[in-house]
């Protein structure tokens, strides 16, 4: 199930809905997939100052899923303490709206593998999940690094995906990256199932886009560097939503042309957003586009004030708060947009329910 949101009626919808939420207790469960519809209560960590979760019900494959190693679904995502909540949200949507959520398998990248406490978090709030949590070596991007225009972007766990081959199991092929700040409100094997047309990643790009802001003048008026999208109809795409074939970034040794034209920035300032602007170097013009209903994406406002946006028209199935606002940090200033009301009924964490639940 998806949304459909048109723009005319979009207030009433939030307003609508805002109220649904603040009545009901719990999210719905998905009646795609047999769930449990009991919480067993709040698990407590054991150590550590992680945020205390709910324990998410069981969800059940249907009588039409299939089982074994090639019905796996794989998704990786970054694991991070700051970002914990929005990835246990993320989570919830994935498991909620998918008609076989045992086969969803869960990559996790982590900078602090040795944290005990992000592992117990995990399997306490998911007791049923299948994951695997990996290591992220951050001396990799040591010195590769250049300051952004948020320091967040410099974190480098937001750098991991370019790692994402090296670090997963050879025998998986292919794997749907996700960022932990969004909600997915369809099944997510329709993503899984796109087509790539022998392109070695696909997602949602945005060819009305300004694609010439994500470089600098520098960039531009390089007589070589300015010859880098010859040939190519470069569009801007998001890095936080991509099914990824991992074999063809192996083979391609994709990695490392990522990693050259970071060496390239450390030496002139060619863009300024972080990770973005090197997939964009490498791959932008040569992926498998996605229908946008997979990222509505920008939810978070912009990359410095963080303000309120509305929906883009038309289907939805992915929810993205990119941008600095992030719903939980809103929802908990009492402060939030209302767009952050659906992203609120996927919220595990304590306290935030307690204050739905008013």
């Amino acid at each position: 199930m998806a949304f459909w949101i048109r723009s005319s009626y979009l207030p009433l919808f939030l307003g609508l809905l805002s109220i649904l939420l603040l009545l009901l207790q719990y999210p719905i469960t998905s009646t795609a997939s047999t769930a449990t519809a009991v919480r067993l209560g709040v698990v407590r960590r054991p150590t550590g100052s992680l945020p205390i979760f709910h324990e998410a019900p069981a969800f059940r494959n249907g009588r039409e899923c299939g089982s074994g190693h090639n019905n796996l679904i794989h998704v990786a995502m970054t694991l991070d303490a700051n970002y914990l909540r929005g990835t246990m949200a993320a989570i919830l949507s994935m498991l909620q709206h998918s008609a076989c959520p045992e086969n969803l398998s869960f990559h996790f990248l982590s900078a602090h593998f040795a944290d005990t406490d992000l592992f117990s978090s995990i399997k306490s709030t998911f007791p049923y999940l299948n994951f695997k949590i990996y290591r992220f070596d951050s001396s990799r991007v040591h010195g590769k690094i250049s300051r952004s225009i948020r320091q967040a972007l410099d974190q480098p766990l937001n750098y991991a995906r370019i790692y994402l081959a090296d670090i997963i199991p050879v025998d998986v092929g292919r794997v749907i990256y996700l960022d932990s700040d969004l909600v997915v409100v369809d099944d997510i094997s329709k993503l899984w199932a796109v087509d790539m047309e022998n392109k070695v990643v696909a997602a949602p790009q945005y060819c009305r886009a300004n694609f010439a802001q994500y470089f600098t003048e520098m960039f531009w008026l390089d007589p070589d560097l300015s010859k880098t999208f010859q040939g190519r109809n470069p569009c801007y795409f998001n890095t936080g939503v991509m099914v990824m074939d991992v074999d063809k970034w192996r083979e391609g040794r994709y990695t490392e042309k990522v990693e050259e034209w970071m060496a390239v920035q450390k030496k002139k300032r060619i863009y300024h957003l972080g990770s973005l602007p090197p997939f964009l170097l490498v791959l932008a013009g040569n992926i498998k586009p996605v229908d946008h209903r997979w990222n509505q994406h920008g939810l978070g406002g912009d990359n410095f004030e963080g303000k309120c946006r509305g929906l883009h028209p038309g289907p939805i199935s992915l929810l993205h708060w990119s941008g600095k606002g992030k719903p939980w940090l809103r929802l908990d200033s009492r402060k939030p947009c209302a767009i952050d009301y659906l992203w609120a009924p996927y919220d595990l964490y304590r306290s935030s329910r307690q204050w739905l639940e008013g």
